[in-house]
This record gives C-alpha cells, structure tokens and sequence, in this order.
C-alpha cells in the first residue's frame, strides 16, 4: 500500500474510524514527541508540544498506530494514556473535516 491508496494524491485528509486524518498527522506526533524529549525545550514549546500531541492520539489510535508501534519513552507513554483518558472523559469524535 502507498501513501496515496490512504489519502489521495491532492487531498489533504480523510476519515478513518469516524476520525478525521490530516496528512501529516503522524509526523505531527513525531515532531511533538521530539519537543516532549528536548530537554532544551522551553516550558512553554513542551505545553504546545503536549496540547497538540495529546489531540492527535485519538486519530492515530484510530489509524492502529500503536497497535503497531510502541513507544520507547516511558515518559510518551503516558503522555498517550493520558490523551486517551481525556478523550475517555470527552468522547466528542472529531468532525469529519479538515480542521479536525
């Protein structure tokens, strides 16, 4: 499977699992997870990094990223579980739209 065969070549996202995807959605995660690690980071690029991570967990729980993946930071972990407790207390899927 390519890229395209999930988000076609010029669109920007679709909807996997009632969960709006955006391409780049991942590399979103990945470049967040660099911030969270940076020692460096100032407390206040960490609480973005943090904001913006834990929003993108539901989408790539719905793409099965970490059903496949696992993270290596213990510290990520539970920046993952506790996106995923927030989302448990407010279960509000996504709108199927490319702001999501």
């Amino acid at each position: 499977m390519k890229a395209q065969d999930i988000i076609a070549d010029g669109q920007d996202f679709t909807v996997i699992g009632g969960r709006t995807v955006r391409k780049g959605s991942v590399g979103a995660f990945l470049a967040n997870a660099r911030v969270l690690e940076d020692a460096r980071a100032s407390a206040e690029d960490r609480h973005t990094a943090q904001q913006d991570l834990h929003a993108l967990v539901p989408t790539l729980d719905a793409l099965g990223l970490f059903d496949v993946f696992e993270l290596r930071s213990p510290a990520l972990r539970d920046e993952v579980e506790q996106a995923r407790h927030r989302a448990a207390l407010n279960p509000a899927p996504a709108a199927a739209s490319p702001n999501a």
